[in-house]
């Protein structure tokens, strides 16, 4: 099978429309037409239903898709680690939960890259279960996440705490006060969210919910508001007095974790990678 085939499944499949994938893919319609066609002849099955301004996948394609992803994934991981040179020790393919770049993970990076310049990174931001996934597939040398399934078959190390702190731009509010005033809802996680419906159980519902916490901490700075932010992420403002930590408010902490494969011939250096947190 021609990756191009599966590639314009793909984008296909992204843009609902044969004319914007076909312009994405620099091709003609009717290339993205005939290897639809060749597709759906070596499949069985159609792929896509379609009608005028309405491309979607049929439940064969709707299969098809997620192993079409790992094909392509794949390949294209073979391609990189043929075409490394002999000046590239190791190819790591690197995924992190987007919430973790902003706390701990860039100066990570930054160090990584800077001390093992012979290495070629390849290095992304998922979702919890996009992970899940590639590290099932074998995609993933090295993830980082917050919450840990009890069945992950992998390593799994603790690299840190990170303490959430409730602050506000608002000096000398109550707990009270910042729950109720312009409180920002942040996604740190499902451990988060638990524990934060356990300590305000009568909390009425936020009007502004955030799935990033540079985001959340941009809204506070420039237009006011309460959050639960890493202690880490704020500590500039809170010494400039930008920000104030609520007095008596709990302190939410969750764990940050490192998972990757058992692999004999990347794990000695995944280890040291590691090291930097001081584990």
């Amino acid at each position: 099978m021609d990756t191009e085939v599966l590639r314009t499944f793909l984008e296909v499949n992204r843009t609902h429309h044969f004319g914007k994938a076909a312009e994405n893919l620099f091709v003609t319609q009717s290339t993205v037409s005939a290897r639809i066609r060749l597709l759906e002849e070596a499949v069985g099955v159609p792929v896509f239903t379609r009608s005028r301004n309405d491309i979607q996948l049929t439940h064969a394609g709707q299969r098809l898709l997620r192993y079409a992803e790992n094909v392509l994934m794949t390949w294209n991981r073979a391609r990189q680690e043929i075409a490394v040179g002999e000046d590239v020790s190791m190819l790591l393919s690197i995924a992190g939960m987007q919430s973790l770049w902003d706390i701990i993970l860039q100066d990570w990076l930054n160090h990584t890259y800077q001390q093992h310049r012979d290495m070629m990174l390849r290095v992304e931001v998922l979702d919890f279960e996009s992970i899940q996934r590639r590290l099932s597939e074998g995609s993933l040398d090295l993830a980082f996440v917050f919450d840990i399934p009890l069945s992950w078959e992998h390593s799994v190390i603790e690299i840190a705490r990170v303490p959430l702190v409730l602050v506000t731009n608002l000096k000398g509010a109550s707990v009270n006060d910042a729950m109720q005033s312009d409180y920002i809802m942040v996604d740190w996680g499902t451990s988060f969210s638990v524990s934060h419906a356990r300590l305000f159980p009568d909390m009425t519902s936020s009007t502004t919910h955030v799935g990033l916490g540079r985001i959340a901490l941009d809204l506070l700075l420039k237009c006011g508001g309460s959050a639960y932010m890493p202690e880490s992420m704020v500590a500039e403002h809170v010494k400039k007095k930008k920000l104030f930590i609520v007095k008596d408010s709990p302190v939410i902490e969750r764990v940050a974790y490192a998972v990757f494969p058992e692999n004999e011939e990347k794990g000695k250096t995944i280890n040291n990678l590691l090291s930097y947190f001081k584990i």
